[in-house]
């Protein structure tokens, strides 16, 4: 990837130094505004044909959003200008783009209103720059984010105006595609999310969330072996994601391929040991296998990591208990997993773990010790 990082302003002239003495009379010239990039279509200007550096000073300038969590414009997203950057970079030999930080935020102020609106706090102000923003000029990038807003406020109305009109005048951008994705799965229309995802994906290749996306919305319309052809475009681009990871471990399991998926899920407890459903999602693995001491290690693990101490996980290590001959051990974990859930979660709860245990014990017809936790779940389904 021709993008580059120096961490001060004295670590970017020595890199410039030793890029120019392999480039005699390559030219340094000076990116926009970082704090402008998440509002420009299109992001990287016209080039000159020579070896070109474009330096970025105080980059982080480019990522300042204070949306709320549910709702953030992709355009502001590292992983997305990066990406931008990249794909327009690769078409030009010894083109580089370097980004340098400064010893602490900026965070300059700016008078334009696009930037301005994703540095205030309260959303309603936000909506009332970005409007006054499209009053000037309906640009894609200023469509595109006053429609994020929009969603934002949940005005999903406005917002599906905004992305069709920034799709109709910028048709190859992907951002718009991948906001239009996000609208979709808002409105619970999997079939259209998935095919403005992939719009996205074909248009911006490198953009590693917007497979991610593809793959999520694939896998909910059971169409799993795309799900994974997806997924793992995502983790090519980002191998050392462990949501990524996580992802293709789940899909491979649907999908019968069982060893395959436990060495994912593995991969996932080494990049982040702490995380519970890394553990769980192994400890599901290994019982499809029917290695339940092993899996038995890996759901009370998950256990031991998770401050919530998830029910259904609960459950499953219960199952894995009555697997292993431990049927008074399954009895209280049952007792507590269950103690205190909502009367018709709780229902349900019991009622799947019924039911594998029952496939347990078919597919175990030798196992012993079963009956008492059967007994007791089917009267507390009755009670």
């Amino acid at each position: 990837m021709p993008i580059a990082t120096a961490d001060s302003p004295i670590a970017a002239a020595q890199w410039i130094e030793e890029w120019q003495e392999e480039y005699s009379g390559g030219r340094v010239i000076a990116s926009p505004p970082p704090a402008e990039w998440p509002f420009r279509y299109p992001l990287v200007p016209d080039l000159p044909e020579s070896p070109v550096v474009i330096r970025a000073n105080a980059f982080d300038e480019a990522f300042i959003n204070q949306q709320s969590a549910g709702t953030q414009l992709v355009t502001t997203q590292q992983a997305y200008l990066e990406a931008e950057w990249a794909s327009a970079l690769a078409a030009q030999a010894g083109a580089w783009l370097l980004l340098v930080s400064t010893p602490a935020p900026q965070h300059h102020s700016t008078t334009a209103l696009l930037p301005r609106a994703f540095r205030v706090t309260d959303a309603a102000e936000r909506l009332t720059l970005c409007v006054e923003a499209l009053s000037g000029n309906r640009t894609p990038s200023a469509l595109v984010a006053t429609a994020s807003v929009c969603m934002e406020v949940n005005d999903l109305e406005s917002a599906a105006r905004d992305l069709d009109e920034a799709i109709a005048l910028a048709p190859q951008w992907a951002a718009a595609r991948y906001e239009r994705g996000k609208l979709w799965l808002r409105l619970d229309d999997m079939a259209r999310a998935a095919e403005a995802f992939q719009s996205a994906a074909e248009r911006l290749p490198g953009f590693a969330p917007a497979w991610s996306n593809l793959g999520a919305t694939l896998g909910e319309l059971d169409r799993p072996a795309e799900a994974l052809a997806a997924f793992e475009r995502a983790l090519a681009l980002d191998p050392s994601s462990a949501q990524a990871v996580n992802n293709v471990g789940v899909v491979r399991r649907e999908l019968g391929r069982l060893p395959e998926s436990e060495a994912a899920f593995r991969q996932v407890i080494t990049l982040t040991p702490g995380l519970a459903f890394g553990h769980y999602n192994l400890g599901h693995t290994l019982f499809l296998q029917g290695r339940f001491q092993a899996a038995l290690s890996a759901y009370a693990e998950g256990q031991a990591r998770d401050p919530e101490k998830n029910a259904v996980q609960a459950s499953r290590l219960a199952l894995c208990m009555v697997a292993t001959g431990d049927a008074d051990g399954a009895l209280r974990e049952l007792r507590r997993a269950t103690a205190g859930l909502p009367r018709e979660y709780r229902q349900q709860l019991l009622a799947d773990t019924s039911a594998i245990l029952w496939a347990l014990v078919t597919q175990q017809p030798g196992l012993v010790g079963w009956q008492p936790v059967q007994a007791w779940v089917t009267a507390e389904l009755k009670g």
